[in-house]
Order: structure tokens, then sequence, then C-alpha cells
């Protein structure tokens, strides 16, 4: 069974899996990653990235995590840690669409929900005078004030967020706008910054690069296409593995996702669950390699028990 291709929309798959929401975690969990990955998921003793991730999802409980992943709640974060400088300029957030002073806003923007939600989450406007006001307040509409629990990967960080909508400045790829800026995704295990995985192109065909921290490319894919050419190593990675420390440094795991736009970092967005831990990596092995330092066994003495 593929939830894609049984239900066309997000809607419908959420439809779906909030009917599921009766089944407890480790079983729901151990069926979605059979049928995303055609595997047995092991929690006892998990060795693969993938499966480290959903012992996370069960297992890891800070709350520290829940400002982390609201988009508008952790630029406050990233502020304590002395990081100000590398916030998108905000113009605003919104418990609801509806609340939106389309006037008071520039040109062009980026509009996202707090909560996340993948793709349809996030919308950007190039120029207001083409934008279609209407759709995007159908597009930003929402069931609900907070985000239900037992639903999707049952990412226990997500429960209870409060959903809302901000509103910052688009940054700009001067080369090629239509592309969007190039995306650089740490991923740091107790504050280390371990490999670097680089998103391009993504409005006309999203490709994606994995390199260590010295930029040796590792030949990885996983869900989209390699990048068809050289990228080059930044001038300034060394500042951002710094940031990506910084931030990382009070979670076992977390992936930093940064911009870097004319020589200036951007902080993006810290996740904890990446693909919500159903990827198939190639060559397979790097899902063994990505999850070696992903460290679990000082958080383990309440560990759900593999069953």
């Amino acid at each position: 069974m593929n939830y894609k291709k049984l239900f066309k929309t997000s809607n419908k798959r959420a439809a779906f899996l909030r009917k599921l929401r009766f089944v407890p975690d480790v079983p729901m969990l151990r069926m979605q990653y059979r049928i995303k990955l055609h595997r047995g998921l092991h929690l006892r003793k998990p060795q693969r990235f993938t499966e480290k991730l959903q012992w996370y999802k069960l297992n890891y409980r800070d709350p520290v995590m829940r400002g982390c992943v609201d988009k508008y709640a952790v630029r406050e974060y990233v502020k304590s840690k002395g990081l100000e400088d590398t916030l998108v300029k905000l113009y605003g957030r919104f418990d609801s669409v509806n609340d939106i002073d389309w006037d008071a806003l520039p040109n062009s923007f980026v509009i996202k929900t707090t909560h996340g939600g993948g793709g349809l989450s996030v919308a950007i406007c190039r120029d207001k005078s083409k934008l279609d006001i209407e759709k995007m307040k159908r597009r930003f509409s929402f069931k609900g004030t907070e985000v239900e629990k037992n639903i999707g990967g049952r990412e226990w960080a997500y429960y209870g967020l409060k959903k809302a909508i901000v509103v910052e400045e688009l940054l700009v790829n001067e080369e090629k706008p239509e592309a969007g800026i190039n995306d650089y995704k740490i991923l740091c295990y107790d504050g280390k910054p371990e490999c670097v995985i680089v998103d391009v192109d993504r409005y006309i065909g999203h490709k994606r690069n994995f390199y260590d921290t010295n930029w040796n490319d590792l030949h990885v894919t996983s869900d989209c296409p390699a990048i068809d050419r050289p990228i080059e190593k930044p001038e300034n990675l060394a500042e951002m593995l710094r940031i990506a420390s910084v931030l990382s440094e009070d979670f076992p795991f977390v992936r930093v996702d940064l911009y870097n736009v004319s020589g200036k970092i951007y902080f993006g967005e810290l996740t904890f669950y990446p693909w919500s831990g159903y990827v198939q990596f190639n060559p397979d092995k790097y899902d063994f390699e990505f999850g070696k330092d992903f460290e679990l066994r000082k958080y383990r003495p309440n560990e759900t028990q593999d069953r």
C-alpha cells in the first residue's frame, strides 16, 4: 500500500491517517515503516538512521523541541543562541490567513504555516500585483487551532502546536530567480555537524547532493535526483558549520537548515524528524552511516520496548 497512490492529495492522506489515530504508536510506526521502506523496524537495537528516527519519535521528550519546530517561536531560540543576525526579516505573524493585511505587505514575500505540513504549507509571491489572494486564503485556511495528536508520522514535537501563519522576506537567487535559493541541510549529532545536504533548483526540477563537512561528495541519493552540475564549496562553510553546531548542541540529533545568499547566512528551520524517518538512501549503507553518530544509549532507560 502506498498512501500517495491511494490518496492523491495531502488532505485526503491526513483524513485517512486521522481514522487510524486509535492505533498505538509502536504498531503504527512499524506499519508505516514496512509500507514505505519494505522492511521491518528494529526498535530495541536500532542501527539505521531511519530506525533511530522512529525511536526518537517514541522516546525523546524535550519540551524545548516544541518551540523549535514552530516556525515563529524558533526565532526566540535562535536569538537565545546569539544568532539573531541570521534570521530572515519578518513581516508578521497571523492566527488566521484572514488577518493578513495584504496591502501592507511588500511586493514580494514568503508565506508559510508555523506548524509545517509539507510543500503546501509554503508559498512564494514574487509579484503581489499578480497574486490571487482568494486562492491564498483557500490554501492557507486550516481546520482547528492546534496540531492533532496521533496523526501523520507520530511526530511528538508537533503535538498541540498552535497553528498560525508567518510572512517573511523573500530571499532571491540573483543568478536564477525562478530556481529558488540553495538550501543547506546539516545533519548534527550532539552539536557536531557530520553531513551537509544541498538542495538546488527546488522550483524547476528539485535536485540534491550529500557532502561531508570537508565538501567531499558522498554520492548518495535519497528521494530526488543528484545535482547535474558541480556545486562549489561555500567560502563561509566553516561559519555555517559553527552556526549549525551552536543551534544543535542541545539535542541528540537535529537537522539545521540554513540558506547562504551572496555570502550572507540565514537560518531556515530545525528539523528533528527528516523525511519523518521514511527515506531510502542509495547506497543503502548510508542509512547505517548516518545512524552511527546518532547516540541513544544515554536516553534509553525509558525507551519503548521492541515488540
